[in-house]
């Protein structure tokens, strides 16, 4: 049984923004203390809807970078391509057997995405929560760090696993991972529309905090974030239905290590215009010396390269382990 094992990744599409840092890689480097951790560049994920080849490559060093440069340790972590462990595309074949068209049915997440033009939508697209199975299960992970927007894809992958285990009578083959939420950390959402999740694909570049925005750009994006006309209120319930607000004090109280209700202690009866010049303030000590090390290590992409190659020699030695178990399992296996 592998204890304390974590499987995660980020998809490679380019702007990483705070909303990925707050909502998972800051995450990262907490949970890197205490579990053997791998970490992919979900690049496979990435092209389920299309992307520029030249743009993709540029985008999976950046991420990479956007990793080194938040402090994830590629001595510690295994860091690496999804694409280049070929353990991923096998396994999700194999579940793509396993799973039924019912569960994937049942999944919100491709309503969301796909919208009104499902019929346009790639396979890729709808079958992909059995590819994020096969990535957690192909490496035995325990633990997998989850938004509130995932925990479905996460509940799929333990049907999956038990499915598996029943129909080839091999109990406890797969574990069941457990999910880690951590429930500080909302889901970041626009600075212009507080009901739309932070978006890199979002037109609106004023919309996100980009990590590698520089201090006036802060400045100017926070000065600019949609609020209303009503002061900070003395409780969260006040905030209810006000989302543009609830989204600038949550992000500051995440920032401050706090909670909710003690910002509001702090704040209520002012103008949100104190909260943006406190809000830009702690942005632009947190986020600028993480833009200032993604240019620096960008510099050296063969450098990056290198990290990935050694990552995916590593990952791909563990999932080839699971692999082989499970062709001998299934039947796959002559010998």
């Amino acid at each position: 049984m592998i204890k304390n094992r974590i499987l995660s990744g980020v998809q490679p599409t380019g702007n990483l923004h705070l909303g990925n840092y707050l909502g998972a890689i800051k995450n990262f480097v907490k949970l890197q203390r205490d579990y053997e951790c791998y970490f992919m560049l979900a690049d496979l994920h990435s092209i389920t809807v299309f992307q520029d080849p030249k743009q993709l490559r540029e985008n999976i060093i950046e991420t990479a970078a956007v990793f080194l440069a938040c402090g994830l340790d590629p001595k510690k972590n295994v860091i690496f391509c999804q694409s280049s462990v070929t353990g991923h595309s096998e396994l999700a074949w194999i579940f793509n057997c396993v799973a039924r068209i019912g569960w994937l049915n049942r999944m919100t997440q491709f309503k969301e995405k796909a919208g009104s033009n499902k019929e346009k939508a790639s396979v890729g697209l709808y079958s992909y929560p059995t590819l994020m199975a096969a990535d957690i299960l192909l490496y035995k992970a325990t633990h997998v760090p989850v938004g509130e927007d995932q925990k479905q894809h996460l509940e799929l992958c333990r049907d999956i696993a038990m499915k598996f285990n029943n129909d080839f009578n091999c109990k406890d083959f797969f574990t069941l991972p457990e999910p880690i939420i951590t429930k500080e950390v909302a889901r970041i959402m626009s600075l212009k529309d507080g009901t739309k999740k932070m978006s890199k694909s979002d037109e609106a570049e004023a919309s996100r905090i980009n990590l590698t925005d520089s201090a006036d750009d802060i400045v100017q994006k926070i000065k600019k974030a949609k609020t209303d006309n009503d002061l900070i209120p003395d409780t969260e319930f006040k905030l209810v239905d006000r989302p543009e607000a609830r989204n600038l004090i949550n992000i500051f109280s995440i920032l401050n290590g706090s909670t909710i209700e003690k910002t509001l202690k702090e704040l209520s009866g002012k103008n949100f215009s104190e909260l943006k010049n406190k809000l830009s303030d702690v942005l632009i000590k947190e986020i600028v010396p993480i833009g200032k090390k993604i240019k620096e290590f960008k510099k050296d992409t063969e450098a990056i390269k290198r990290i990935l190659k050694i990552g995916s020699e590593k990952a791909n030695i563990e999932s080839q382990k699971t692999i082989k178990e499970v062709h001998k399992i299934i039947g796959l296996s002559l010998s």
